[in-house]
């Protein structure tokens, strides 16, 4: 079972890189881009013509998503979003489809003692870190108005993902890019990473990018200090610690290979472990036969605790913005008529 768990991995890490260039293969999959942006076109026109049904939740909503497949640091924006506004006097409730979770009902009401199985593994980091109302669910309308119900001081709405999500209206969009791998060759999918054309990014609000940002989008880092114990999380050591430090790393992220180069920019000697996306933990997965440290992401920390030894670590990151975008983004919300 481990075996086909890595090989799927390795399957995926090959599209991912073939997504990054024109080549053989993206050339002969142009013709299944080309009906899938036809799709995507059809079903935003829809939308526009009231074909489909949209719906207006009775507060504000933030939109925070991305145009590709694959990670791009969409979850500590959604944090830092949830903590800014906090400070600026409003009251944000956040909403997440779930993914990966297995609850029999939805939505889900998220709290930071959820089960990662049952909510999913970011709705659960999220509440932890923001201490926000939450709810997840595929139904965004559904989950919005259920988050309302129960938290009615609930005066903002953020959306984890969903920009692709147009039944429910939004008003402030903001798309997350990947600074290292942009947007791969530009093509849709299959042949590309893109969910939508390029041009999608012309119509959202702010544009925020994990890493060097470009004209007209704002930079987004990652700040860390310490690495956390699973079992005891006052259990921490400083970063500089892991210089020398022979480990396994790992990570079932979007991009694993960005936290690996982490970990080796901070000294570590790295044997990486790169799972799918939202992957389902078992016990082998977090064990590799010798007694080195594990370290993992965050994220994958919240589903692997209750496997967890006194071996198992994780990097808690916090996003760090420029002051501009805080400034725009609550310029936008003024011009909602919500000012907290």
């Amino acid at each position: 079972m481990k075996l086909l768990k890595q090989l799927r991995r390795k399957i995926e890490l090959k599209l991912l890189l073939t997504w990054q260039n024109k080549n053989g293969l993206a050339k002969v999959l142009r013709p299944l881009s080309w009906l899938f942006c036809f799709i995507v076109y059809c079903r935003k026109l829809a939308y526009r013509l009231k074909l489909k049904h949209t719906e207006k939740l009775a507060v504000p909503v933030i939109v925070v998503g991305n145009l590709t497949v694959g990670g791009t640091g969409k979850t500590p924006l959604v944090i830092w979003l949830a903590d800014f506004l906090k400070k600026n006097g409003y009251k944000p409730g956040i909403l997440c489809r779930g993914y990966g979770g297995k609850a029999r009902h939805w939505p889900q009401q998220v709290r930071p003692d959820s089960d990662p199985v049952a909510a999913g593994d970011e709705p659960v980091l999220i509440s932890k870190r923001t201490g926000c109302p939450m709810a997840a669910g595929p139904d965004r309308i559904t989950a919005g108005k259920a988050l309302l119900h129960y938290h009615p001081q609930v005066n903002v709405i953020i959306s984890d993902d969903g920009l692709q999500h147009y039944a429910l209206d939004r008003d402030i969009e903001i798309a997350v890019i990947d600074g290292a791998r942009r947007f791969g060759n530009e093509y849709c999918l299959p042949a590309g990473p893109l969910r939508e054309p390029v041009k999608r990014l012309e119509k959202v609000d702010l544009v925020v990018t994990n890493g060097v940002a470009a004209k007209d989008e704002y930079a987004m880092r990652y700040q860390a200090v310490h690495f956390c114990q699973l079992l005891n999380e006052s259990q921490t050591r400083p970063l500089q610690e892991l210089k020398g430090l022979d480990i396994h790393a790992v990570a079932g992220i979007g991009n694993p290979e960005r936290f690996f180069a982490q970990l080796e920019e901070y000294g570590a000697i790295v044997t990486p472990h790169a799972y799918s996306d939202h992957h389902a933990y078992q016990p082998d997965d977090i064990e590799f036969g010798d007694n080195k440290n594990i370290v993992m992401t965050e994220k994958d920390a919240v589903k692997c605790r209750r496997y967890a030894n006194e071996r198992h670590w994780y990097i808690p990151v916090t996003a760090e913005l420029e002051a501009k975008f805080g400034t725009e983004l609550l310029k936008l919300l003024r011009e909602t008529g919500s000012n907290g």
